[in-house]
């Protein structure tokens, strides 16, 4: 969709017109018209609609880390930082609000030693020896 359909469908919608109003007047989907007005908070009574427009214009934002001026582009995802250098020295200076959740902590079964897999619920053994020991008592089929 365009930024002018986009807001066709925001001024229709703000009228009190139904999603099928919409979709038959601007010729787009229904599926596609609801779901644009899901995201953009347009549901419910019209008074309770908050005050949205889009445009296809870049807009500038500075880096979160050096303030260097960058171009963000409509329609991607909006950027943080300028360059893969000012992403990491951001992020090594600020350790403490890295979000580790994902750093499980698992027993071994086969010798009992605490280990750490990262992102691996179903994890049981810490290493492949500890694996062949514990399925197959320690032989190997050759």
């Amino acid at each position: 969709m365009t930024a002018d359909e986009k807001n066709t469908i925001i001024k229709l919608r703000k009228a009190g017109k139904s999603l099928t109003q919409i979709a038959e007047e601007t010729g787009i989907l229904r599926n596609t018209v609801k779901t644009f007005c899901r995201r953009q908070g347009l549901t419910g009574d019209v008074e309770s609609m908050p005050d949205v427009a889009v445009t296809d214009k870049p807009w500038e934002k500075p880096c979160q880390y050096c303030g260097k001026p960058m171009t963000i582009y409509p329609g991607r995802k909006e950027k943080k930082f300028c360059s893969d250098s000012c992403r990491s020295k951001y992020w090594n200076e600020h350790i403490g609000e890295v979000r580790r959740a994902a750093m499980l902590e698992h027993t071994c079964p086969t010798c009992g030693k605490t280990f750490y897999a990262y992102g691996i619920r179903n994890r049981k053994y810490c290493s492949h020896d500890c694996y062949v020991e514990g399925r197959f008592g320690g032989a190997v089929c050759e």
